[in-house]
């Protein structure tokens, strides 16, 4: 399969090395070569299987609209752009391409949601919730995208609001924490990333199963097969 990598930040480099890893051939496109995806022509979209993105909140609409527009099947890893959902789904019912996004690519952040979902209940039951993340200081977005599917995951259940609270520092890969509190007890649910290759690892598998695809998917629909 031949992907066509959107960014080379710290995720991207990985996930340019493990799709390498499997067997896949990869292009990079940075930044610089792709000012309002303008690298992204019909033509260079003809020769790819599949686009990656692992840009920044402001290219990724562009890019979207670029390789939906020209058939080209995506699997995005940027967060920060959720408020346009909704477009970028019907862009891509339009079109009747594939594609894949998720607020983290990472399976045991996908099972740290179940574990979020199961523990929801406690909010009806004199709990309060307060969600914390951590990132590197170099992150363009507050709260993370895993941040933010907590929040839903929790106020769905509740109908109540939950307060986020986002640090920026140092070179923290990311750390989501939630903390249930009542009169009588705490509860913490923690996931700690140790690496952003278990990102890399999800976005390469998540790109192999859309190949060839149609549809408007969430990362859950991958790894819940994987």
């Amino acid at each position: 399969m031949k992907i066509l990598l959107l960014g080379s930040g710290k995720t991207g480099s990985l996930v340019a090395q493990v799709a390498r890893e499997r067997g896949h051939e990869v292009e990079v496109l940075r930044s610089g070569e792709n000012a309002n995806a303008s690298g992204l022509s019909r033509d260079r979209l003809a020769l790819v299987d599949v686009v990656v993105d692992f840009t920044t909140p402001h290219c990724v609409l562009e890019n979207t609209e670029a390789c939906v527009s020209g058939g080209a099947n995506m699997v995005v890893g940027t967060t920060g752009w959720y408020s346009e959902l909704g477009k970028v789904r019907a862009k891509v019912e339009q079109h009747r391409t594939g594609f894949v996004y998720g607020s983290n690519f990472s399976v045991g952040v996908n099972l740290f949601f179940e574990l979020v979902r199961a523990a929801a209940p406690a909010l009806e039951h004199q709990y309060g919730a307060q969600i914390y993340e951590r990132h590197h200081a170099g992150k363009k977005d507050a709260p993370s995208g895993t941040a933010a599917t907590m929040q839903q995951i929790l106020q769905a259940a509740s109908g109540g609001e939950v307060e986020i609270t986002s640090f920026r520092e140092g070179d923290v890969v990311g750390m989501h924490e939630l903390v249930l509190d009542s009169p009588n007890d705490s509860i913490y649910l923690c996931h700690d990333a140790k690496s952003r290759r278990s990102f890399a690892e999800g976005a390469v598998r998540a790109a192999e199963w859309i190949l060839g695809k149609r549809g408007f998917f969430d990362f859950r629909d991958v790894w819940r097969e994987m």
